[in-house]
């Protein structure tokens, strides 16, 4: 296994790129492991508090889920305080290879990958009180709030608030983080979105829990996911697949499912 990526491991992954989105762009960063034979594996760790990314071809073997388990055990990502996010079959693999060591692993959350490239405007649109504003420099402090909400909510990848304010600085300077401020001036919803080689990743999409059941996260999404696509990206977003009502918002405004993935890990980690 090597600890560098080429071209190979971009090409394999191009047959899972919303599925395997996040791994593919964080392959262009340092990271803290990275393990690849650019064929049938590959095993990317970013940093806490972040999940191990592991894809294998739809045809691994036992062999190849073997490999990837070992890896896995071996580097402490089985000692519980980790999180895996893979495909299906490896992770039934893991969780009963891991049982016959006494180990115990389940599935955390189950992932749908969505893609948009036809939008529909929401029934809804012009019944919404407010309007999209974009996120400005003095708007920090807020928008590491929605941040903390958010991952709290989720409860998962959550930093410090001193980590969120720098993530909120980069998303302003950016250019391409969002809120959505009803008819008294409150920011009530949040929403942003990255590009990555001809994507546009939608994220953040968080309301304040006293102003939910207004629609204002769905025209929020609607319209960032407009200005993603005018922009010349394909937008597309992950989504908690149980998390049906959410789910369906987002298929109304003409996202697609593209693909499922899981994450794995021990209960509480």
């Amino acid at each position: 296994m090597d600890n560098f990526t080429d071209e190979r491991d971009f090409k394999i992954l191009d047959a899972d790129k919303y599925t395997f989105f996040v791994l593919k762009k964080i392959l262009g960063f340092k990271n803290e492991l990275l393990l690849t034979d650019h064929k049938r594996l590959v095993i990317c760790f970013s940093q806490n508090p972040f999940p191990v990314w592991i894809w294998t071809s739809d045809d691994a073997t036992e062999e190849d889920m073997e490999t990837a388990y070992k890896l896995s055990d071996g580097h402490g990502f089985l000692n519980g305080s980790h999180r895996i996010n893979l495909k299906y079959t490896l992770a039934e693999y893991f969780i009963e290879r891991a049982a016959s060591e006494n180990k115990s692993l389940s599935i955390l959350t189950n992932m749908f990958a969505y893609d948009c490239q036809k939008l529909i405007s929401p029934d809804l649109l012009s019944k919404t009180d407010g309007n999209i504003s974009k996120c400005k420099p003095g708007d920090e402090e807020e928008l590491a709030c929605f941040m903390d909400g958010m991952h709290n909510e989720i409860n998962c990848d959550k930093k410090t608030k001193e980590e969120y304010l720098n993530d909120a600085v980069t998303s302003i300077a950016e250019g391409n983080a969002y809120f959505w401020k009803n008819a008294h001036g409150k920011n009530v919803a949040s929403c942003e979105w990255k590009p990555n080689d001809g994507m546009a990743s939608i994220s953040l999409v968080f309301t304040r829990p006293e102003y939910r059941r207004k629609h204002y996260a769905e025209n929020l999404v609607y319209q960032v996911t407009k200005i993603a696509a005018d922009s010349g990206f394909i937008p597309m977003l992950y989504t908690d697949a149980d998390y049906v009502a959410s789910n369906a918002c987002y298929e109304k405004i003409g996202y697609v499912l593209r693909g499922k993935l899981c994450t794995i890990g021990r209960t509480g980690s």
